[in-house]
């Protein structure tokens, strides 16, 4: 059932800029919406303080199929079941829209009638890195949507002593500092683990500029502090509420 305190927020300039994400949403109580269609992304004045997190941080384009889908998440109630395949349609969507992300060529095919059609092709040489062990849960959706594409991987936990976050394995396509890159990881609380697997596949000569992070879930503190320490990634995600569903990845592989 759709929540009732979710919003659409969209800018009132009379001329958008397309490089800006579409629609955004926030959990408030406020349902005040105005004409035209692109902000960037600000943090709901509901606890919190406002933030202007900027272009980076774009959002999936809200209809009630999504808000189903998050409040299944959310909902402890949900089975094993429901929550993998409502989990999995989710990642779906995410990864579909992270891959309009992706830079393309135009191009002109013929069709069976012998009919020139214009079109785009996406240009190659993207990868997917997941951060383990949550991350692993959106491969299967990336290989959905592209049969081919390698996917790297990257654990990184905290460490007993110091609770920094520590990497403790990372492997990656030798070439991937040639590549675009997807980094998934479904849920964004602190920010820790994403900016400390940020930070390897830098050490590897991947540009920030051509990370693309796909999430669910994300905090405004957690995406503040991404965009903080890397203003040139791009963060796409389903939602920014203070709260996230920290037992995704529990519920997911069943060790809840």
């Amino acid at each position: 059932m759709p929540c009732p305190n979710q919003q659409v927020v969209r800018s009132s300039s009379a001329h958008p800029d397309h490089s800006t994400m579409k629609q955004v949403r926030f959990a408030s109580g406020n349902n005040s919406d105005s004409d035209s269609q692109d902000k960037p992304c600000e943090t709901p004045e509901n606890g919190h303080s406002h933030i202007e997190l900027g272009p980076q941080l774009k959002l999936l384009p809200l209809n009630d199929q999504v808000r189903e889908l998050q409040t299944i998440i959310r909902d402890k109630t949900t089975s094993r079941g429901d929550f993998v395949f409502c989990a999995d349609r989710l990642i779906r969507l995410v990864v579909e829209e992270g891959l309009n992300q992706l830079p393309y060529t135009e191009c002109v095919v013929t069709t069976p009638t012998g009919y020139k059609y214009e079109g785009v092709r996406f240009e190659r040489g993207n990868c997917g890195v997941s951060i383990m062990r949550s991350g692993e849960a959106m491969e299967q959706g990336l290989r959905d949507c592209c049969r081919s594409i390698r996917i790297g991987k990257i654990l990184i936990q905290s460490d007993e002593e110091t609770l920094k976050a520590k990497v403790y394995y990372a492997k990656f396509p030798p070439d991937i500092y040639r590549r675009k890159v997807l980094l998934m990881y479904p849920i964004l609380s602190s920010g820790n683990t994403v900016i400390e697997a940020v930070r390897v596949l830098i050490d590897h000569g991947v540009q920030p500029s051509h990370i693309i992070l796909l999430s669910l879930f994300s905090t405004p503190h957690g995406a503040k502090s991404i965009i903080e320490e890397f203003p040139d990634i791009t963060i796409l995600t389903t939602e920014v509420h203070s709260v996230s569903p920290t037992h995704f990845g529990q519920k997911y592989f069943g060790t809840d």
